[in-house]
């Protein structure tokens, strides 16, 4: 294969999904409706968190920085796999390859740290409910926010250098976007001691706030069998509930993607399962938080001058 000399200014071609022509139009019309949602959802979450006073809670706070992550990865993707599928263009230069790649990344890393952050609040407030306002106080909620977004960057500067430094062969990219596992696919030279690196990476990133978040919901799940009153169990579990489902779509599908050895990942199905996590589980992640909210659902009611709260 013909080695791509990044120094020449060649790009890539991302063949996406033209391997299914039929299917092309179909996925524009239903990418650009999930697209659609997710920059209404999130950006109304973000809205709601800001101007309503009732929502100033930490809770909210780390919830309108997934809002804008969301929005910002979705946008990192989604405009040009749709012009992709249109047939306007399939190209893309070797630098907003890397770009991409560093956003992207960077940005899914962010949301591996933020999480755990999540999950942490949630056992703050249903274990320690009478020391909850001074555990979460606003400065360790910007700390921990701001550690959450430095960490994903500088975590993903390591990584998108390495990959930089491997000579790349071909100027085809089986997938819609610029990916750490199909680039690669495309290295020249041996990938071994780069691909160990990578897989010991993902392990720490993926594995390790994944057994956090489960032993943080484990003391909590303990905690709320504790609780006497049905309803205090129902309000704990409902918002323990909504975040573990975000943490199951979100790190079951990255798993998938970045835990597999490149000799047994599967471009077909990486495109697929990459659809679920760049479009279906951000759109998601508005409808999962709010949809039995009632602190949300009254501050939409006064944002839209109902002047009453949601029952």
């Amino acid at each position: 294969m013909e080695k791509l000399n990044t120094s020449l200014g060649q790009g890539f071609i991302l063949v996406g999904f033209s391997d299914w022509p039929q299917l092309e139009f179909v996925f524009f019309v239903f990418i650009s409706i999930f697209y659609s949602m997710t920059l209404f959802g999130n950006t109304t979450i973000i809205i709601l968190s800001r101007m309503d006073l009732r929502l100033h809670t930490p809770m909210y706070f780390f919830l309108c920085h997934l809002s804008f992550l969301d929005l910002c990865y979705t946008t990192s993707t989604v405009p040009q796999l749709l012009i992709n599928l249109s047939g306007l263009d399939q190209t893309i230069s070797y630098g907003g390859c890397v770009a991409q790649l560093f956003i992207t990344l960077s940005l899914g890393v962010t949301e591996c740290v933020l999480l755990v952050v999540m999950a942490f609040d949630r056992y703050a407030a249903v274990c320690h409910p009478l020391q909850y306002t001074i555990i979460m106080h606003p400065l360790l909620c910007q700390a921990l926010a701001i550690a959450s977004w430095v960490g994903g960057f500088i975590n993903t500067l390591i990584q998108t250098g390495l990959m930089m430094a491997m000579p790349i062969c071909g100027h085809y990219l089986n997938h819609f976007f610029c990916e750490m596992p199909v680039l690669l696919k495309l290295a020249c030279e041996g990938t071994g001691g780069t691909e160990s690196y990578m897989f010991v990476a993902g392990a720490i990133i993926l594995v390790f706030p994944v057994s956090l978040i489960l032993g943080s919901y484990a003391h909590i799940a303990r905690a709320v069998l504790k609780v006497k009153s049905m309803a205090g169990r129902r309000k704990a579990l409902g918002t323990c509930g909504s975040h573990l489902l975000v943490v199951s779509l979100f790190y079951g599908s990255a798993i998938y993607t970045y835990l597999q050895p490149k000799g047994s990942y599967s471009e077909s199905e990486g495109k697929f399962v990459a659809l679920f996590y760049t479009i279906i589980t951000p759109m998601l992640n508005p409808v999962i938080y709010t949809l039995r909210n009632k602190d949300v659902k009254g501050a939409l009611w006064r944002l839209l001058g109902k002047g009453r709260d949601s029952e």
